[in-house]
């Protein structure tokens, strides 16, 4: 068996000469004022993310430091290197279009470039289920950290967080309780700090849920951006890679199927956003596990809410870091838990429970006998408006439209919905249930976070707040109300959403677990032929060609086909 090539000789570009490759690597490199010694040493790469147009990852030029120092101190190299970033206010249509984008250069620059472990780091949304997807094809040991959570704002003596008071604020603007004036202000007060949002939105969810998987440091997930334990957590990250460096306790090492039941039940006891399903099962699936929407489910069934943080409480971030972070979620669900799982700090899962700080009085985590909601915070819907599933987040609806049956007022498009919503002359009651089409992976394209369809303005002037709204698309994590999303297959994939007419009756019965269109199968059948797919100016070409030729389906984590594990080792 021939030696394992680290450091320096790693990966060498094709000259012919593997000699002379190393020679000018070695040659180019030296501009950046490198020693002999330096080069040397197990290198650890680390993943800048940092963007002008990304708030979220205003700290990560610090964190590379911190990163850094971790490094050298453990007596590596520490090699900073780009990968794209994006947040997501500031992603058109949408950041899960680029998200498998992002994972392919990660991939591939850990691929390209010598580098024995990587250190990633990420925060907004789509950029930690595109890193650990990118490490996970990649195989390299690799490290996951976040840029942590930001703090809260006040207006007017009432604490605000983004984003979750965003969409609560604006609904009170749109329904004409605050004016202008008042919603300008308090858009200085929502996002003070860098940071990720400060509630249980995608951001702090597929943080914890990284954590459970066993890729994070224990205790990095909930420290919030501006703390100093945030760059101390960095700098133990960065010792950690240069000592899985070129070992074998990899990504796939790490994220077992049985870690990936652990994530999807810390997923439902934090409620955490339902977007967290999709990236998961992206991740798994690019190292041959697959996540069933059942098992899912009943997984939640067992495992009730403990977080009482909004939008299923009343709480924020900050509050959980203060409250222990993820350390007394695990302890309260440790019979649950399959605790023979590896971390990437070198123990297993029961051992980093048992080894972790004592708890202490707070009211942040509830306990086991006294969940914030039974039930799990997700359900999964079956039925045939959805065959191959949906998902609706029972932990942060109205309790009393779970069970509902109402007429259909349906919206065919993004545009159709922008164009139609706030008309006074729109036929649509409290009663009704509202249905978006063509807005998931394929139809919008990219399954933009459209899930949460506004209350038409006149009925929210009249002080309705929620009801039953239907899509494929997605919906933040930081939203609420009682919302059907991940509508699968989408109806630009010929779904049967996609035949779905105003005046027709939709019955939901989160209990029973059914999302049913009580229209018989002839009448569907007649519109079915007369259906025709959307088309996408510019699909002709680039990227966008791509991903309309191989995205996949929300129960496939809209991965793209070829990117999901095809029978070859992880890495290979």
């Amino acid at each position: 068996m021939s030696e394992k090539l680290t450091g320096m000789k790693a990966g060498l570009s094709n000259y012919g000469d593997p000699g002379f490759s190393l020679f000018l690597r070695k040659a180019f490199i030296k501009a950046m004022g490198y020693s002999d010694d330096a080069l040397d040493r197990p290198i650890v790469g680390i993943t800048n993310t940092y963007s002008g147009y990304n708030g979220c990852h205003r700290t990560v030029p610090e964190l590379v430091e911190a990163v850094k120092r971790g490094v050298m101190l453990a007596g590596g190299l520490p090699v900073e290197f780009p990968v794209i970033s994006m947040h997501e206010a500031f992603s058109r249509p949408t950041s899960m279009f680029v998200r498998n984008l992002m994972s392919m250069d990660v991939e591939e620059m850990i691929r390209a470039q010598p580098m024995d472990a990587a250190v990633l780091i990420g925060g907004c949304d789509k950029t930690v289920p595109a890193l650990l997807m990118g490490a996970a094809s990649a195989d390299v040991p690799a490290v996951l950290m976040v840029t942590g959570p930001m703090s809260t704002g006040s207006f007017r003596g009432e604490r605000l967080g983004a984003c979750t008071d965003c969409r609560r604020m604006w609904g009170r603007y749109r329904a004409g309780e605050i004016d202008r004036q008042e919603i300008d202000a308090i858009g200085n007060e929502l996002v003070p700090t860098a940071g990720t949002c400060a509630v249980m939105g995608t951001a702090s969810t597929m943080a914890l849920t990284g954590e459970a998987l066993g890729m994070m440091l224990p205790g990095g997930s909930a420290i919030p951006a501006v703390h100093a334990d945030r760059l101390r957590h960095a700098e133990d990250s960065g010792r950690r890679a240069v000592e899985i460096a070129g070992g074998d306790l990899t990504p796939a090492r790490i994220m077992t199927a049985a870690a990936f039941r652990n994530a999807l039940r810390v997923l439902h006891a934090v409620g955490g956003s339902s977007n967290a399903l999709i990236h998961l099962t992206a991740v798994a699936g690019r190292l041959g596990h697959g996540i069933d929407l059942g098992e899912f489910d009943e997984i939640g069934r067992t495992t009730p809410v403990l977080v009482d943080l909004k939008p299923s409480g009343k709480h924020y971030m900050e509050d959980l870091h203060r409250a222990g972070g993820l350390l007394p979620i695990l302890r309260e669900i440790r019979h649950l838990l399959e605790l023979e799982c590896r971390s990437v700090d070198g123990r297993t899962l029961g051992q980093v429970i048992e080894e972790g700080r004592r708890g202490w009085p707070q009211d942040i985590v509830r306990g086991i006998d006294d969940p914030v909601h039974s039930g799990g915070a997700i359900r999964v819907l079956a039925g045939n408006l959805a065959p191959r599933g949906a998902i609706i987040k029972q932990s942060a609806a109205t309790p009393e439209l779970l069970e509902h049956t109402g007429r259909a007022v349906v919206f065919e498009s993004l545009e159709d919905l922008d164009r139609r919503i706030d008309a006074p002359d729109l036929e649509v009651s409290p009663e009704d249930v509202l249905v978006l089409k063509n807005s998931g992976p394929i139809g919008a394209p990219g399954m933009p976070e459209s899930g949460y369809i506004p209350i038409p303005r006149k009925l929210a002037a009249r002080g309705v707040t929620d009801m039953v709204r239907i899509s494929d698309a997605r919906m933040s994590g930081t939203a609420f109300g009682t919302i059907i999303l991940h509508v699968s297959p989408e109806a630009a994939a010929g779904g049967p959403l996609a035949l779905v007419r105003d005046g027709d009756e939709i019955r939901l019965s989160a209990s029973g677990g059914r999302l049913e269109l009580l229209v018989d199968e002839a009448e569907l059948d007649r519109r079915r032929a007369a259906w025709t797919p959307v088309r996408h100016p510019g699909s002709e070409r680039g990227y966008l060609k791509l991903y309309l030729q191989h995205v996949g389906q929300a129960d496939e984590g809209c991965d793209f086909d070829f990117l999901r594990w095809s029978g070859a080792s992880p890495g290979g």
